[in-house]
């Protein structure tokens, strides 16, 4: 079972380019870390302020783990967030029906 995380962020008016160069270099990192199995990025095709992440972790620890990082900590909470009109996230376990 995989712990799960979708992130939908939107930027502010005029900050997209700011929000998507942020996340351009919090994905090598962050895909490159011993517990993510998956890490994915998505943009909204018809509004360029819409950002959705797709993220598997092998555990949960490992997904704090990943919030701790010095990578997120650096571009995602110093260089995204302070560019965003929201930011949701949900959580989910892979489940095997």
């Amino acid at each position: 079972m995989a712990f799960v995380v979708t992130a939908k962020w939107t930027a502010r008016e005029g900050q997209q380019d700011v929000v998507a160069g942020a996340l351009a270099k919090l994905a090598g990192p962050s895909q490159a870390e011993e517990g993510v199995l998956f890490y994915q990025l998505h943009r909204d095709p018809e509004n360029p302020l819409v950002f959705f992440i797709y993220e598997q972790y092998r555990t949960k620890a490992d997904y704090e783990a990943h919030g701790a990082s010095e990578h997120f900590q650096q571009f995602g909470v110093g260089e995204a967030f302070p560019a965003l009109e929201t930011r949701e996230r949900g959580f989910y376990e892979t489940w095997d029906a």
